[in-house]
C-alpha cells in the first residue's frame, strides 16, 4: 500500500504574502476541526460561537483579543482558547497581526452588536 506524506505548511510564509487588509483562509483540517490563517488590519466585530472553542496562536504582530471583562494581548509563539460561548472581538495592536485560528468545521458565529453585555439572546 502506497503512502502519500502530506505537504508541510508554513503560516508564516504565507502570511508574509498576503497583501490584503484582511485575509482569512483554511490551511488544513485535522479530524473535524480546521486551522485557518488570518491577516488583519482592522477589528473584527463582538461575536461568540455557541457551538465551538476557538483556539487562536499568534504567528505575526500583536493580536488584541477583548473579552467583556478584559483584554489579551496575544504575541507572536502565544496562544489562547476562547471557551464556546465566550462573547469576545479581535484586532491587531498596530498595524498588522497574523495568526491561526483553530475552530470546529463550520462553526456557527453570532454576531452581538457593539458592546459588551449586549444580549445574546437572538
Amino acid at each position: 500500500m502506497a503512502s502519500t506524506s502530506p505537504p508541510t505548511i508554513q503560516p508564516a510564509a504565507i502570511g508574509a504574502s498576503v497583501t490584503a487588509d484582511y485575509h482569512n483562509r483554511r490551511l488544513t483540517l485535522v479530524n473535524d476541526h480546521e486551522v485557518r490563517l488570518s491577516v488583519m488590519t482592522g477589528g473584527f466585530d463582538w461575536h461568540s460561537h455557541p457551538d465551538s472553542d476557538e483556539l487562536f496562536i499568534g504567528v505575526e504582530g500583536e493580536l488584541v483579543i477583548e473579552f467583556e471583562d478584559r483584554t489579551c494581548v496575544l504575541r507572536p509563539g502565544e496562544m489562547l482558547a476562547v471557551p464556546r460561548g465566550v462573547i469576545h472581538r479581535t484586532r491587531p495592536a498596530a498595524g498588522r497581526s497574523v495568526n491561526l485560528t483553530v475552530e470546529r468545521t463550520d462553526a456557527e458565529t453570532r454576531f452581538i452588536g457593539d458592546a459588551p453585555g449586549a444580549s445574546t439572546d437572538e
